[in-house]
């Protein structure tokens, strides 16, 4: 007789696994705002089929997931399996290591999702198993932990802003009803959707198209804000922005970085910082800013991710330059026509789209749809 597990009791185990996995996951999210730059973490402790302890980073500085979970468990850890989506730090930062706080909670086993990217951080598993502990993990393909904490994996293998694109566009492909136009493309929940996502951004990005058809706020007004102020980055090559432009009512809370070109007019560049802009000259020709410049200076600026709502040059740029790494695509059940503007080039064919995998499943926001793509680690 072999003597083993038997293979189906083990098929059982890993799908359980995997669906208080998908609890962590959930629970993770409720942090999308408030812990950057850390990472959205979750935590559930089970025994004998039962939660006995769950929880989330709620807030950066504050208590870590497994912390959170074994506090609300009141002394029932003992023996149970603690799923988290990401892998228990290691290190002593703001709070205390949770794998050393998992193994004096007398936890007998831990699944995690994710393995943390973290030079400092990672190793929690090995320490872990060092006491003891089971330890299964990571349970997730690496597409799958990126799609959770993207800036997060990119921030700690590239050291560089985390980009991320968002279009909203009709069936036809069409981003406004003609160009210099102000159209209103997707419906109220998908509005509140991208407000959301601004929160859980160091900077909102838009071209100086988007300016001059939309005259934006850039602020986040439709969802709880992060924990900091969003910032605004605009590119205007020319340094040119009326001075009743939306973007100014909000500098005080909001602040407002402008790009343009190193010979844009000085006048043009003291009416700006007048008006509290922060201006930055990089070098570019005409229409276009050299984006490694004003990514390297976002760098600088402490701005760790951007979220990138257009126009349609801009996001061709980044596009083609492979400078987004996650693309958030909103479409909306109608039709502009041949008038409309066109969401991508007539060659957009060329673009590198293989790269891209989807992050999650599809999202119906009212009549609108939301679908994520992660561009693959270079």
């Amino acid at each position: 007789m072999v003597s083993g597990r038997d293979p189906t009791d083990e098929q059982g185990e890993e799908d359980r696994d995997r669906l208080w996995l998908e609890r962590a996951r959930t629970l993770a999210h409720r942090g999308w705002g408030q812990v950057h730059p850390n990472p959205m973490v979750g935590c559930v402790l089970v025994h004998d089929g039962e939660i006995v302890g769950e929880g989330y980073h709620e807030a950066f500085g504050g208590p870590h997931a497994e912390i959170v979970a074994l506090e609300r468990a009141l002394g029932r850890a003992e023996g149970a399996t603690a799923y988290v989506s990401l892998e228990p730090c290691n290190h002593e930062g703001k709070t205390p290591p949770c794998a050393r706080a998992l193994v004096e909670a007398g936890v007998a086993r831990v699944v995690f999702g994710a393995a943390d990217p973290g030079r400092e951080s990672r190793g929690g598993a090995e320490t872990l198993r060092a006491a003891g502990v089971r330890v299964d993990g990571p349970l997730w393909s690496d597409a799958e932990a990126r799609a959770e904490n993207p800036d997060f994996f990119h921030r700690a293998r590239h050291g560089t802003p985390f980009v991320a694109l968002k279009l909203a566009m009709t069936l036809d492909a069409r981003i406004a009803a003609e160009p210099g136009a102000r159209t209103r493309v997707t419906g109220p929940e998908a509005e509140r959707e991208v407000h959301r996502l601004r929160s859980g951004c160091d900077a909102v990005m838009v071209g100086a198209g988007t300016v001059a058809a939309d005259d934006p706020r850039l602020t986040v007004r439709l969802a709880p804000p992060g924990r900091e102020p969003t910032r605004r980055i605009v590119l205007l090559p020319d340094a040119s922005l009326e001075p009743d432009a939306a973007l100014f009512e909000d500098v005080p809370e909001w602040p407002l970085h402008v790009f343009c070109r190193e010979d844009a007019r000085e006048s043009a560049m003291e009416r700006l910082e007048g008006a509290g802009a922060h201006v930055h000259p990089v070098p570019g020709s005409g229409e276009a800013l050299e984006l490694d410049v004003v990514l390297h200076t976002c760098g600088e600026l402490g701005i760790r991710s951007i979220l990138c709502e257009g126009g349609a040059r801009l996001a061709d740029r980044l596009l083609r330059e492979r400078r987004v790494h996650r693309f958030y695509l909103l479409v909306a059940a109608r039709t502009f026509g041949a008038r409309g503007v066109p969401a991508f080039a007539d060659d957009a064919d060329a673009l590198d789209w293989a790269g891209f995998v989807p992050a999650g499943s599809p999202r119906l926001l009212g009549g609108d749809v939301l679908l994520a793509y992660d561009r693959g680690e270079d």
